[in-house]
């Protein structure tokens, strides 16, 4: 069963967020029926974020990451074994592929592969010209009264 949600009455009472009304539809409606393999998105730091994804049985070389325009890919094709006659196969090998919408600003700082765990770590690095700054007030100079202008004084004419 799947739960629709309907963002109508929010676009009419804001303006300027229709990209999250539509990062929210886009998620909602290309929510992957198998979320195989596991993963977990960790808050580690104010503005840093990890990803850890189960990958046992993938090699370095079965995987691939891709970043570009706020969207992050991470997908694993494992490499044809020889032929082996398993009587047992519980270890999942087939491909998968998973997409994270990345909000802006968020940059991929690096990801690692250790005991079965692919752990890909984020930051987001906002630029500083968008960073809150903030504004002096300053106070508009005050005429002082000065001294009267002086005068030439010329003699008079009699």
């Amino acid at each position: 069963m799947t739960t629709s949600y309907d963002y109508a009455p929010l676009f009419r009472s804001s303006v300027g967020f229709d990209r999250v009304f539509n990062l929210l539809e886009n998620a909602q409606r290309a929510r992957s029926i198998s979320d195989w393999p596991p993963y977990d998105i960790v808050k580690t730091g104010d503005d840093s974020y990890r990803i850890s994804i189960a990958v046992a049985g993938f090699a370095r070389d079965d995987l691939d990451i891709t970043f570009q325009s706020n969207l992050l890919t991470v997908t694993g094709r494992k490499q044809e074994a020889a032929a082996e006659a398993y009587l047992h196969r519980g270890i999942a090998g087939r491909p998968f592929e998973h997409r994270f919408e990345l909000a802006d600003h968020v940059r991929v700082n690096g990801a690692d592969l250790k005991n079965g765990l692919l752990s890909v770590d984020l930051v987001r690095e906002v630029p500083e010209e968008m960073k809150p700054r903030k504004i002096a007030i300053e106070t508009a100079p005050t005429h002082e009264p000065s001294a009267p202008p002086a005068q030439i004084e010329a003699q008079k004419a009699a």
